[in-house]
């Protein structure tokens, strides 16, 4: 019969998995900005960029939701 982990035991081994997670997304961050970076320096605007990875993110009924919204308060302002 397997023995139960004690409290302490498990808090100990939640901790070292989020300290794990942490550092992994340390490094998905840090290879992100040097695509953005490697982008940049083959002429491509990484703000721009950055943006067009938002949109994809989001539903298609969103994004049409979105530009619709975008689209009344620039002709409100007058731009466009």
């Amino acid at each position: 019969m397997s023995e139960a982990i004690r409290p302490d035991d498990q808090l100990r081994l939640f901790i070292e998995r989020i300290e794990r997670l942490e550092e992994e997304r340390k490094g998905v961050a840090d290879d992100i900005r040097d695509t953005y970076n490697e982008a940049k320096s083959q002429g491509y605007d990484a703000k721009i960029m950055r943006q067009i990875v938002q949109l994809r993110r989001m539903e298609p009924h969103d994004r049409q939701e979105m530009a619709a919204i975008l689209d009344t308060y620039k002709a409100a302002l007058g731009l466009g």
